[in-house]
């Protein structure tokens, strides 16, 4: 894998706050094939969306909306047919990083009931080749949704599951994007979720993706595959420093939160804004030094 690739790898895995899984995983994906795959994929699917609790009531997290969004856009900008699925508590946060982001992609409503037929009827019309999900709850080996503190969150969390499940029925290419192993197609990191995560055998994920990317925060990876699809357009698709303060700003205008704190003072899983926008000038670095 080229070094440009490595270094996108190597930024989406950083662990500036110690949690743990990032910082343990040792092997890097195979990011430039993932590239290419993506760079010809004739229609993606996106799920993100993370439920938290707070004094204004069940919102989104501002972790998954920026890395959902910003990859949208990197793939409607390569005329990619895009649908993006949330459920309804995250969709305020989830609508308002695509008005910035992606205004081309496709937004629609996971349903909390009927998920398998629902499933069945949106891969039969959309016939997409690759699913990502990206900070998307899921089920863990006992049939339950929980968060980073080992609290069930089943009530909250419309079923993607189902979504994510016939797809791979169908032969779609799907890919895992989380930080804490409780996202949904986290299961192929089980070993390192339950040595090195907080209640990580509690809430790992049972959903295996065909690809596994564990990121240092979620929406780290959606920049990186954005940094890669550059790469392997030849062209800039990534977001800038200033075009992510906007979409957080819009983000936390619909009402989102930190999924770490509850709270709404501009913070991403517990960290400033600040060590964010280096992680995405790292991946810029990386991606379009190449392009120039």
């Amino acid at each position: 894998m080229k070094e440009e690739y490595q270094a996108i790898c190597r930024a989406a895995m950083a662990d500036p706050a110690g949690r743990g899984l990032a910082g343990h995983t040792r092997q890097l994906p195979p990011l430039e094939e993932l590239a290419q795959s993506l760079a010809g994929a004739k229609g993606v699917v996106l799920i993100s969306g993370f439920p938290v609790r707070t004094q204004w009531g069940v919102v989104g997290e501002t972790d998954g909306p920026s890395g959902i969004a910003w990859l949208a856009g990197a793939l409607t900008g390569l005329d990619i047919p895009v649908r993006i699925y949330t459920g309804q508590n995250c969709l305020d946060q989830i609508e308002a990083a695509r008005q910035v982001a992606a205004p081309r992609a496709e937004l629609k409503l996971l349903p909390h009931r009927g998920g398998e037929a629902f499933a069945r009827a949106q891969l039969e019309e959309f016939g997409p080749s690759h699913l990502i999900s990206l900070e998307r709850p899921g089920r863990s080996a006992d049939g339950v949704c929980y968060n980073s503190k080992g609290i069930s969150i089943e009530d909250l969390v419309a079923d993607a599951e189902s979504l994510f499940l016939e797809a791979g029925r169908r032969g779609v290419y799907t890919i895992g994007v989380g930080d804490g192993g409780n996202e949904l197609g986290m299961g192929g990191a089980r070993s390192l979720v339950e040595e090195y995560v907080r209640h990580g055998k509690k809430i790992c994920a049972r959903q295996k993706a065909d690809a596994t990317l564990v990121a240092g925060v979620s929406n780290w990876w959606g920049w990186g595959l954005c940094g890669a699809l550059s790469l392997a357009a030849g062209r800039d698709l990534m977001p800038s420093g200033e075009d992510e303060k906007r979409l957080l700003e819009a983000v936390l205008a619909a009402g989102g939160a930190d999924g770490e704190t509850a709270r709404a003072d501009g913070t991403v899983d517990a960290m400033p804004l600040s060590v964010h926008l280096e992680v995405l000038e790292q991946i810029r670095r990386a991606a379009l030094g190449k392009i120039g």
